[in-house]
């Protein structure tokens, strides 16, 4: 007999798993699916924002600019610190830390508000049904009287630019380097890759960041995007508007990137190059066609 819930919540993410949680709060039996593994292999919950996301990328952000301040401007208080070094893999492995510590919590909520969590793929049916698709390929189907969907979103791919996840990276990638790129392109002047690019800016990379749109962080306020444009070229980004790029070319370690701009043509060469043109929503055998 499958199992029945009052609510099952497809995805685990800062919306689902709330949701999960508030559901079990107020006395509903209450399940979430979630399909995300970490690198060891176990299901991690919390979705895009703590495993992939906003968590890790402040993470790095306040590790970086640490290294930057001691280097650049602790003198001023009269500290002196000698020569200052950036063990990229201590920083790497300090955001591991604080995402598994997270994500954890995720998990010890979810046990202390009685929400069961399911791992696996979480599928939409007609009549009040869930398909889980668990790791091993075996499929489940439960009950439940209300389905929440909360699959999520996934970095954006460009035809021009395809991850390898080596030379060209998306996001994800972006937060495992485990050595400082000499040269570091950016596709994309969002929050993503402004933020990606300022990482590691500040540790030494030489940044260029490429923008189709001829405008600067388009969606906030225009004093806002001015100031901003302002600050980070100052801390060293290279942020090229109106540069849509065409193509890339990998040769062995490196990528080169062919754009146009007002000048026409371009190539550029980078040892890494983050593709951040956004997210869109994971809706991937999500839905059966009769689920209405």
């Amino acid at each position: 007999m499958s199992q029945k819930f009052d609510v099952v919540v497809i995805g685990a993410g800062p919306g689902g798993y709330v949701a999960a949680i508030k559901a079990a709060q107020l006395g509903l039996t209450t399940a979430c699916i979630e399909k995300y593994t970490d690198a060891e292999g176990k299901q991690a919950l919390g979705g895009t924002c703590l495993n992939v996301g906003c968590i890790p990328s402040k993470a790095l952000l306040d590790s970086s600019w640490k290294y930057k301040e001691s280097k650049e401007s602790f003198n001023v208080h009269g500290i002196s610190t000698g020569e200052v070094k950036m063990d990229v893999a201590a920083m790497i492995g300090r955001k591991a830390g604080i995402v598994k510590n997270l994500t954890g919590g995720v998990a010890t909520l979810f046990k202390a508000n009685g929400v069961t969590s399911i791992q696996g793929h979480g599928k939409l049916l007609a009549g009040k049904k869930v398909e889980v698709t668990k790791p091993d390929g075996s499929v489940e189907v439960i009950e439940a009287e209300n389905v929440i969907l909360a699959p999520g979103s996934r970095p954006i791919d460009i035809p021009p630019a395809p991850v390898d996840q080596k030379v060209i990276v998306d996001s994800t990638g972006a937060l495992e380097f485990q050595a400082v790129p000499k040269r570091l392109g950016v596709i994309g002047a969002g929050v993503i890759g402004l933020e990606l690019g300022s990482v590691w800016s500040r540790l030494g990379s030489e940044v260029v960041v490429l923008e189709a749109l001829d405008t600067f962080l388009m969606a906030a306020d225009t004093a806002v995007s001015k100031e901003a444009l302002k600050t980070l070229t100052k801390q060293g980004l290279d942020i090229k508007l109106g540069a849509r790029v065409t193509g890339s070319k990998v040769n062995g370690d490196e990528v080169v990137v062919s754009y146009t701009d007002a000048n026409g043509e371009q190539t550029i060469t980078f040892d890494k190059l983050i593709v951040a043109v956004g997210r869109r929503p994971v809706t991937t055998d999500l839905l059966a066609a009769d689920s209405g």
